[in-house]
């Protein structure tokens, strides 16, 4: 069983928008942020999903190498084939730092069960673990009908017990307004050895409901990113349950 890091404790937006059929706004280091508020989108439930799978070139690379120095290799069983170093299971999960307007902070993340409650503080739900990458992902729930009762979440993914690999993941992030084009952030920039990412920041600037783009990847856990945007909770060692450990 491995280890993680567990909670002990308690402006005018430019972005870069996808096609009418994509209904899509791109967050990018040039256009990082948007005003949910001025796309008529600061109410409801914001539904943040995170999706993630290995990069094809990491399976089809190495294959078609070893078939052109030896075609006889292209009659073995594909599952044989497969199973190589290239071959690397990652474990992403979606977790989000929160700040309410009374001062309150805290953190919602799979580890150690910290699941959030939509309808009562903080108004940030996570919906389940996924552990292996399928096309649902994971989902996260934040209530922005209480908006004026939150400060600023910071969203994250980490790599929970498993191969630093973000470089070998498509990994995106994208947010669901109530109203209006969704959101995406793509986890594109190549960290090999970071195991954690802020992916966006949510924050209420004098009643406007600002994303902005963060993606910043560290190397070490939660309390990393706590001190780079200065959270201040208290941090230490966490484990997921059995139940929540792959078989």
């Amino acid at each position: 069983m491995g280890f993680f890091d567990g909670l002990l404790g308690s402006r005018a937006a430019d972005f870069d928008s996808g096609s009418a059929a994509s209904n899509a706004i791109e967050l990018t280091k040039r256009h990082a942020q948007v005003s949910l508020t001025k796309q008529g989108a600061a109410t409801g439930h914001l539904r943040i999903n995170l999706t993630w799978q290995m990069r094809t070139s990491d399976f089809g690379g190495p294959y078609r190498e070893s078939v052109l120095r030896h075609p006889l290799r292209a009659l073995k069983p594909p599952e044989v084939i497969g199973h190589s170093q290239s071959m690397v299971n990652v474990d992403l999960d979606l977790g989000c730092l929160y700040e309410l307007a009374d001062g309150s902070k805290g953190v919602v993340q799979p580890l150690g069960g910290y699941l959030g409650d939509v309808n009562a503080a903080p108004y940030v739900k996570l919906d389940g673990d996924d552990r292996f990458g399928s096309a649902s992902g994971e989902t996260m729930y934040i209530n922005l009908d209480h908006r004026d009762e939150i400060k600023r979440l910071l969203v994250f993914v980490y790599i929970y017990d498993q191969t630093p690999a973000f470089d070998r993941t498509q990994a995106m992030v994208t947010l669901y307004p109530s109203n209006g084009p969704r959101v995406q952030i793509a986890l594109d920039e190549r960290h090999p050895q970071a195991r954690s990412c802020a992916v966006v920041l949510i924050e209420n600037v004098k009643g406007e409901l600002v994303v902005r783009r963060e993606v910043k990847f560290v190397y070490g856990f939660q309390a990393e990113l706590d001190r780079l945007y200065g959270w201040g909770l208290q941090w230490g060692r966490g484990y997921k349950t059995k139940q929540e450990q792959l078989p």
